[in-house]
């Protein structure tokens, strides 16, 4: 599962990859890719559920997943509430816990607050990501309810054999969070890929690619 703002086709050193040992299933979740269209706000209930149809939908049986970002958000909320869904799991630069704020993000958060009910919207851009100001009106609901739901309090109720995988580089899901994962998903193993960032499994895929079919080898 891909993250936000991206679409299978990121994970295409992995694809054929994969395929040589494995029945790959590679999906664009609602909003990204070839699912284009959005008629509602997505929480991320609902993107968990639309996984959940697929899976339904093409008879999958406890099948291995492997998420990045965004991704990781849907397999590890789907995780903690049906532990049955997935067998073994791999997060990489999985998103979801509540990210430490600087005291710079702080100052910017307060000022946008006091500014937002004077300055034009063009002006309130520049405090807006820009993943964020790349969406239209209802993804961009979609994404404030997503970025704001946290899974820190769902993590310890993962039960399922974890592979968490991580650039060393990472600055959007930094290895704090990759430690926090390890320590809080019980069955889980940490690996840190030098010289990557947060897309890893581009940066160093082959590396990336091989620790991944260890882990996921009978």
């Amino acid at each position: 599962m891909h993250g936000y703002l991206a679409s299978k086709e990121s994970f295409a050193y992995q694809i054929p990859f994969f395929e040589r040992y494995f029945d790959v299933h590679a999906i664009d979740l609602k909003g990204f890719g070839e699912n284009k269209g959005m008629e509602y706000p997505y929480a991320l209930e609902d993107y968990a559920r639309e996984v959940e149809d697929y899976i339904k939908d093409n008879n999958l049986i406890r099948p291995h997943v492997v998420a990045h970002s965004f991704g990781g958000r849907i397999a590890m909320f789907l995780a903690a509430n049906n532990p049955s869904l997935f067998d073994k799991i791999v997060l990489t630069g999985a998103a979801g816990l509540k990210p430490r704020r600087s005291a710079k993000y702080i100052f910017k958060r307060a000022a946008f607050k006091a500014l937002k009910p004077i300055l034009t919207k063009k002006q309130l851009e520049k405090f807006y990501s820009p993943d964020y100001l790349a969406l239209d009106s209802v993804m961009r609901e979609s994404f404030i309810k997503i970025v704001n739901f946290h899974l820190d309090g769902y993590i310890d109720k993962i039960t399922n054999p974890t592979l968490i995988i991580y650039g060393e580089n990472d600055t959007e899901t930094p290895l704090y969070m990759a430690k926090k994962l390890f320590k809080g998903i019980a069955d889980s193993r940490l690996v840190i890929l030098k010289d990557a960032g947060h897309f890893c499994f581009i940066d160093k895929s082959l590396k990336f690619n091989l620790e991944v079919r260890e882990f996921l080898s009978p």
